[in-house]
């Protein structure tokens, strides 16, 4: 389908572990992007997420120690600020231990090969953001701002909209991640292709936004499809325009 990348949304379904890892293995065959959102922060999860060779998107994250948290689980090594658990299989002989950059260790290679993406997703992330990125910005691939929940953090409804509060919100997250010299990214639906401007990763669909595409298909057939008659084949026929063998 030529996507660059598979977003898993483990974060708003109810598959398990052996599920979520099934999939990232299925994509991980036909193709090399794969993206999760974990259900939280929990050590665990993050690591079961990598551990099946999905880069990770952590959600809610507002503060420093949250921040720092997320790192630690996601990193091998104190010197990515990591606690990150190393699976034996990845130590095996001649198949996993072999480094793609052999100039760096194989720790230094797997920290580089699964991206650490962080959710601002209210006010409170959004105004320390730059404490954030100051801390652990150098083990950070990018930043994606939850504009849904930011929104529903300040009582306001929809994905957008032109509310000042919200708006400067939005600005100091732009203007933290340049700062910072950080990727920002985000969804891009229906075509608006402006709103993917200087985004480095970049949902376009999915299968979601096809069920709600047939919301039209749907309203047309209840209005152009009436109910049969009851008066007799004849008047079905009339109605549904479907003869014997069509």
């Amino acid at each position: 389908m030529g996507a660059d990348f598979v977003w898993i949304d483990w974060e708003h379904s109810s598959c398990n572990i052996e599920t979520m890892t099934a999939i990232a293995h299925d994509i991980q065959f036909m193709s090399e992007g794969r993206s999760m959102p974990v259900p939280g922060h929990d050590h665990a999860s993050i690591g079961y997420a990598l551990d099946a060779g999905a880069s990770v998107v952590i959600p809610q994250v507002e503060t420093v120690e949250q921040a720092r948290h997320v790192v630690s689980a996601a990193k091998f090594g104190a010197a990515a600020k990591g606690t990150r658990s190393a699976p034996p299989c990845l130590w095996i002989p001649g198949i996993s231990d072999m480094a793609v950059d052999p100039t760096r260790t194989l720790w230094e290679n797997q920290n580089n090969q699964a991206a650490v993406i962080l959710q601002i997703e209210n006010e409170e992330g959004a105004r320390n953001l730059d404490a954030i990125l100051t801390e652990v910005g150098d083990q950070i691939d990018a930043v994606w701002l939850g504009s849904l929940d930011t929104r529903v953090s300040m009582g306001l409804d929809g994905f957008s909209g032109p509310e000042p509060r919200f708006l400067e919100v939005v600005d100091l997250y732009r203007e933290t991640l340049k700062k910072h010299d950080i990727p920002q990214c985000g969804m891009c639906l229906a075509g608006n292709w402006a709103s993917a401007a200087n985004k480095a990763f970049v949902i376009v669909g999915g299968d979601f936004f096809a069920l709600l595409g047939d919301m039209a298909l749907i309203k047309g057939a209840r209005e152009n499809l009436g109910p049969l008659s009851a008066n007799g084949k004849g008047d079905a026929k009339k109605q549904t325009g479907v003869e014997n063998g069509d």
